[in-house]
């Protein structure tokens, strides 16, 4: 059975025994949406009633994923759905005319031609390439420092395995006419990992799982920490400064992109390796982050205003910076030179 890309040279059978004998982190992961929401549903009613709203808007977002401890619970996002789908519409928007050809090619026919529709693919293929759970994240020992060759690996000590080896593989395996795999299911797998890789949490604490461990209250609302960076900043900000319209929010970024942090932009993308990406940088910046999001953070800590405002501009920005970073190595595989097809 064909399993996807994986690391060149690494026996992936292998790698799936591991995979199966080992912890699954991605079930770890799964306490998921349905756990949290069926038991807290008045919570959560109560709390948007409770919590004062917010005066003032510095437009931003993020995502989160979940908690879990149940093997079998269903398959959690990383970013969540909308955070996955915010990086690559606006990576769409930076492609070249070139590019973009290329990957609407690639693009399942179920996709309708927008890379966004396939960017929580990967989350959702967890079970089925259980091999590929490690490669969503590059959890550290929380000294706010991301090491190649101490953090790069699974469970069972296999290396590569992490976001940033699958980041440099996928990217790879695109670059080579004559690989035997599958390239849109690389182009996916490729898509989705650099949204991860800015998430900060996807390269937390070690020993505990990168905050999923960490229960918390979203102000009235049961949570963990990775959850709150997956998936409650970006939902409170849907709601108290787009009206729940996710199209505004990503005009909002985009905005900002242009505007805000336009001599910031190019720095983003550039990437003077010829042979890899730059994939570790974006794992020490969201190590150094991470570190910043625990501050303060304890077991059934409560989280409100003070900490949705400052996780916010973190969000946006590194949704931002990841879909300014997937289309630079899109641009790169498929020919043309990184900018906005249109100004």
């Amino acid at each position: 059975m064909h399993r996807g890309i994986r690391r060149r040279n690494i026996d992936t059978d292998h790698i799936s025994r591991a995979a199966s004998r080992c912890i699954n982190r991605a079930a770890v992961e799964m306490r998921t949406e349905e756990s949290l929401s069926n038991t807290h549903t008045q919570e959560k009613r109560e709390a948007e009633q409770a919590r004062p709203k917010p005066t003032m808007g510095a437009l931003m977002l993020l995502h989160v994923l979940l908690v879990a401890v149940a093997a079998r619970a269903p398959a959690a996002q990383a970013w969540g759905k909308e955070g996955h789908y915010m990086v690559c519409k606006i990576a769409e928007s930076f492609l070249t005319e070139q590019a973009s050809t290329a990957v609407k090619g690639l693009l399942p026919g179920w996709a309708g031609g927008d890379l966004a529709e396939t960017c929580s693919w990967a989350d959702q293929q967890r079970f089925r390439y259980r091999w590929s759970s490690p490669l969503h994240f590059a959890d550290t020992p929380g000294d706010c420092k991301f090491d190649y060759a101490r953090d790069c690996h699974n469970t069972e000590g296999e290396k590569d395995m992490c976001v940033v080896g699958a980041i440099n593989n996928y990217t790879a395996a695109l670059k080579d006419s004559s690989s035997p795999y599958d390239p849109t299911e690389s182009l996916m797998f490729l898509a989705h990992f650099v949204g991860d890789v800015h998430q900060p949490l996807h390269c937390g604490n070690a020993d505990d799982l990168g905050g999923n461990t960490i229960i918390v209250h979203w102000y009235r609302r049961k949570s963990n920490l990775h959850h709150v960076w997956d998936v409650n900043v970006i939902e409170t900000a849907m709601k108290d400064f787009y009206d729940n319209d996710l199209s505004t929010m990503i005009q909002a970024i985009q905005q900002n992109i242009t505007e805000e942090w336009a001599n910031e932009e190019k720095q983003w993308e550039t990437c003077r390796s010829r042979i890899k990406t730059c994939a570790d940088k974006y794992a020490e910046e969201s190590a150094k982050l991470a570190c910043k999001a625990y501050e303060g953070v304890e077991q059934d800590s409560t989280l409100e205003d003070d900490y949705f405002f400052a996780a916010l501009p973190v969000v946006q920005k590194r949704i931002a910076q990841g879909g300014v970073r997937l289309a630079a190595i899109l641009n790169k595989i498929f020919g043309g030179n990184s900018k906005l097809q249109s100004s």
